[in-house]
């Protein structure tokens, strides 16, 4: 990797503060040539880092996923406002990347996980947003599920569990119709950890 390039943060403030924040900046930065960028203003829309995990049963041989309604995707996605994801939350104060996917994972879907395997760690949309998403996996039996999982939260979230055997997972892949970058990015690793099992 690179050495990081000279930044100069010329002016920082928040513009909006609400359940999400937007923070204005006016930067310049070392270009290619080594010369210095002329001062740019950026809006970045600050909504905190999160934890994702991609479940696999391994009895089912299914990956556990959640439907969900997502209201920026109205319009735009397969599913007319609901998409298919990886489980997933924001990671709340004093929390760790992975106590929050231990704790998402059991309100989302009354899975206990014990070991969780780092996929990646990627930004969700470094245009607009400082986002960043720390994707695990982890490995489920059936005796695992201690709730229930799904239902309705606190937060108004509508949550569905489901699972996707495998093949039906491939073929998902295979006809571009997973619109979440969370289980995109967990399947293909998925398929590349079980091939190299022998598995695949």
């Amino acid at each position: 990797m690179p050495q990081p390039r000279k930044v100069e943060i010329c002016k920082q403030g928040r513009i909006f503060d609400d359940f999400f924040k937007i923070d204005e900046l006016v930067v310049a930065h070392q270009k290619a040539d080594g010369s210095m960028s002329a001062d740019q203003r950026r809006l970045v829309f600050e909504r905190g880092d999160s934890a994702a995990v991609l479940l696999f049963n391994t009895d089912s041989k299914c990956v556990v996923v959640v439907d969900q309604f997502k209201a920026p995707t109205l319009g735009k996605g397969l599913g007319g406002g609901w998409i298919t994801e990886t489980l997933a939350g924001m990671i709340e104060r004093n929390e760790t990347p992975e106590s929050t996917a231990v704790r998402e994972t059991l309100e989302e879907t009354g899975y206990e996980i014990g070991a969780l395997k780092p996929i990646a760690k990627f930004f969700s949309s470094p245009g607009g947003t400082s986002e960043c998403i720390y994707l695990y996996y982890a490995a489920v039996r059936d005796v695992d599920k201690v709730g229930k999982g799904g239902g309705v939260a606190a937060e108004g979230e509508d949550i569905q569990v489901k699972e996707i055997p495998l093949d039906e997972l491939w073929e998902l892949l295979k006809g571009n119709r997973i619109e979440d970058p969370k289980l995109l990015i967990g399947a293909l690793w998925l398929r590349e950890e079980l091939k190299g099992h022998g598995q695949g």
